[in-house]
């Protein structure tokens, strides 16, 4: 028996988020489908997060299990060969069998993207999030720090949440500007259903001047999803890393 963990990279655009279901196309669908052709066998996987609809990858982990022999090296171009060009492997490695991709995780490292201009381009329109207004950086920065560490997320988790437990470690938050762009990174131990893209809508609030920056505070500690801000849509989201321990480091993206 043999572990094989990829990383995989694809546009979220046409597709109903990562996990598998009846008669929608979704990333894992299309990507067992594929290794089921390479294996000629059936393939089940796992992935390090379940992105939501229209989400992106530029890092996701997936690991899988297989008995044939096939060449590490073969597997990347065979399985590429069989998925639509909006999802690709990016690596290939074989790990230890105790490896799974989501519960081995340590943390996952989320970027949102907007666009920070009244005209948006169209090449970008499937990418980013258009955000027309003057944003105050300063304010963003200042509000994100009150969710550093271990809390109670529940201010911003959207219903539907499979997990009975809303406490979160969030150990970092940055913002990166180039010219319109404003990228917001989020690393934590792991994420509730829509948490980043409702943490960046507070956030974006707090940078129009539409809440105090001082509120932040307030919001999380209230554990009342209706007081925060609103969802940012999905296209400015992407799963760009996802960490494991000294035995199962991730391979380099």
């Amino acid at each position: 028996m043999r572990n094989i963990k990829l990383i995989l990279e694809y546009d979220g655009t046409s597709y109903c988020g990562w996990q598998i279901q009846p008669k929608v196309p979704t990333v894992q669908g299309c990507l067992e489908k594929s290794l089921s052709c390479v294996f000629k066998r059936e393939i089940k996987t796992v992935a390090a997060g379940r992105t939501d609809a229209g989400v992106h990858a530029t890092g996701q982990v997936v690991s899988f299990t297989i008995e044939n022999r096939v060449s590490l090296s073969a597997i990347k171009p065979a399985v590429n060969s069989c998925l639509p060009e909006n999802i690709r492997v990016k690596k290939a490695k074989e790990v230890d069998l105790d490896f799974h991709a989501q519960r081995s995780a340590l943390s996952r490292v989320y970027r949102y993207i907007i666009y920070n201009d009244s005209f948006l381009p169209p090449f970008y329109s499937r990418f980013v999030q258009q955000v027309p207004f003057p944003l105050t950086i300063e304010k963003m920065k200042y509000a994100s720090d009150f969710l550093l560490g271990e809390h109670n997320f529940s201010s911003f988790e959207s219903q539907g949440s499979p997990t009975s437990s809303s406490w979160r470690r969030i150990d970092k938050i940055s913002f990166v500007c180039r010219r319109k762009f404003l990228i917001i990174y989020i690393k934590a131990n792991s994420f509730l259903y829509k948490m980043t893209r409702n943490i960046v809508g507070t956030l974006v609030e707090i940078g129009r001047g539409k809440i105090p920056r001082s509120q932040m505070k307030v919001i999380l500690e209230a554990r009342d999803r209706r007081i925060a801000g609103p969802t940012v849509p999905p296209q400015g989201l992407y799963l760009v890393r996802v960490s494991y321990g000294r035995n199962n480091r991730q391979l380099s993206v």
